[in-house]
This record gives structure tokens, sequence and C-alpha cells, in this order.
């Protein structure tokens, strides 16, 4: 997979922001990009406002014009889901894929204690659905006192219009067997939802943690996402995944349902993989370049293509600091 340089994108940023949100106000048109132009399933060398519908016909093409102010566009069918897990309350069959850790870690399962009502058409059958996503990483408010937050997605963490302060959190989650009272490990604290943002924070209990991620190790910053950098991600459902960013400019409408409705996100991360990057469950896993340093929260995706929140604005509008081994001592795990 080829990647654009900067001048490239440079040039087209500005066209696709003035033309995006007429783009996804279109039928079927869940999100704007800057990418690579195809034809006939070929690589062109040419740089392009790529346009993702949710199925591909002869009306797309249609709709959407060749180029804008000489920028060509290319579109592409693709089915870009939030990526939490649900199962209804009383399923007994669905697979626990999560263990128990007593030592919590980013990559660890994590839902609300909480079942929240769906009704057609989110689902097939109206009842009590169970929510499971992945606990990321760990922060540190700036306010004092300073709390611990655990990090996950708005959509893992708050679900629907119903959530507030104070709901409770199990890992692992229900899905995966988790009880509320027995395996309660925190409290959401704090969340949002808005610009390239879903994010929420827990308020972690008494159990030790530690600031590191499953098969990754101990975190050591934030970083800017890099195009061409390679990442990785331990998510609850996928495990440890790889991939290379080829975007930090995607703008997508997703559909967070529950009450909330389609919201847009701008600036996200675009993740490759040769594999299958994330899958229902891995929303909150955080992604993680070569030097251990968290560049993005990851929040949906589509086969081996995933989507992330850029790190630096999470941590702004929770108004935390990524917690790193060492800070603070008194709250580590031995």
């Amino acid at each position: 997979m080829s990647y654009l340089d900067d001048n490239a994108r440079e040039v087209i940023r500005p066209v696709k922001r003035m033309v995006e949100d007429e783009f996804l106000s279109r039928p079927g048109v869940i999100g704007v990009d800057i990418g690579e132009k195809y034809t006939g399933g070929r690589p062109t060398g040419r740089a392009a406002i790529v346009v993702y519908v949710c199925a591909k016909g002869p009306e797309h093409p249609q709709q959407i014009p060749p180029e804008v102010r000489g920028v060509p566009t290319d579109v592409v069918a693709e089915s870009i889901v939030l990526h939490r897990a649900r199962i209804t309350r009383t399923a007994d069959d669905h697979p626990v894929v999560a263990e128990r850790h007593p030592v919590l870690r980013g990559g660890i399962s994590i839902g609300p204690a909480r079942s929240v009502r769906v009704v057609p058409p989110e689902v097939p059958t109206a009842g009590e659905y169970v929510i499971a996503g992945t606990l990321g990483a760990f922060a540190v408010t700036r306010e004092e006192p300073r709390k611990v937050l655990g990090l996950t997605t708005f959509h893992v963490g708050c679900v629907d219009d119903s959530w507030a302060v104070g709901d409770a959190f199990v890992h692992p989650s229900r899905v995966d067997g988790g009880v509320p009272g027995a395996d309660q490990v925190a409290v959401l604290d704090r969340a949002a939802l808005a610009g390239a943002v879903s994010a929420a924070g827990l308020k972690m209990g008494a159990r030790p943690f530690r600031a590191e991620v499953l098969d990754v190790g101990a975190l050591t910053g934030t970083a800017p996402a890099t195009i061409g950098s390679s990442v990785r991600k331990y998510g609850r459902t996928t495990g440890l995944t790889h991939g290379m960013i080829a975007s930090t400019d995607v703008t997508l409408k997703l559909d967070f349902g529950d009450g909330i409705g389609v919201r847009t996100l701008r600036d996200q991360i675009r993740v490759h993989s040769s594999e299958r990057f994330g899958d229902h469950g891995d929303s909150g896993a955080v992604l993680v370049d070569a030097d251990n340093r968290v560049v993005g929260l990851y929040v949906a995706g589509s086969g081996s293509t995933g989507f992330a929140n850029p790190i630096e604005p999470v941590l702004r509008q929770l108004d935390v600091e990524l917690l790193t081994p060492g800070v603070p001592e008194s709250r580590k795990a031995q």
C-alpha cells in the first residue's frame, strides 16, 4: 500500500474540508477522506478525495462529481461500524472470550454493570442488552485532587442517552461473565462526544493496575499519528493486531444508536492492516507506535481497516494526562 506525501495532502485538505459536509448529506455517504485514487481496482498514484459509501451502486458515482476544483474523487464501498459488542442479557450461549486479570492493564475486557433496553431496527429482537468494550489505558486528571481514570470510548462508557456519572463498570464485561457488584472495578467519571472524540474516563477503584497494555508493555507517553508508521493495538476481541497509519484526515458519520443517533467524528486516524485489525468489543483499545507511545483511541472498523480518535484531543476534552509508569507511584501495582 502506498502513502501520499505531505505536500499532496496539504493541497487537497482545504478542498476536502470545503465539500465534506455536502458529501456527507447525500444518501449512502458515511465518510470522506484523503487517499490514493484507484481505477479498475488498480492504484493510479494520484491523490484524491475518497468518499466512503455504505453500498457502491450505480447511483453513487453519479451523485459524487468526478473531481472538485481539479482534485479527483474516488468512491469506495465500506461497512464502517462502532466496535463495541452488544448481546442480550438472557443469552446463555455466547462465547466467553475474555480472561480475568487480578492486576488491571490496557487491553482488558470492560463494560457497564447496567443493561440497556434496545428495540428494532437496531436489534432483531427488543430486550435488555449488555455491552463489552476494551479498557485502553490509564490517565490522571489535571485538576486536584488527582484521580486515576481508565480510558475507553463514549459508546462503551455511556452507551445511550440514559448514562450518568457514577455508573458502575465491571471487569470482565457482563458479556464475558462479569458480575455486577462482585466484579466492579470503576465508575463513570466523565465523557466526551464531539469533534474528533468519542471517549469516556472511568474512575478506578481499589483493584491494582499497571500503566501497561497487554502484549505491548509499559507505555512511554503520547505522540501524533504519523502517516506510514506502524501501530499496534490490543483489544478485548482480536487481541494484538498490527497495522500502518494510512490517513489522519478521515471524517466519519457513525450511528451511535440508543438515543444518541448519528454523529460526525472529524480528523480520524485510518489504519490499514493485512489482517483483521479490530472487531466488536475492541472499541476503547489504544493505538501504540513502535516506541510504545499512544497515538489514538480505537473506535470503529471494517475488516482490515480501523479508525481511531487522535489521542491529544481525547486527553484534552477529558482534561487528563496519560499515565505512564512511576506516576503516581502510590497507585501502581507492584
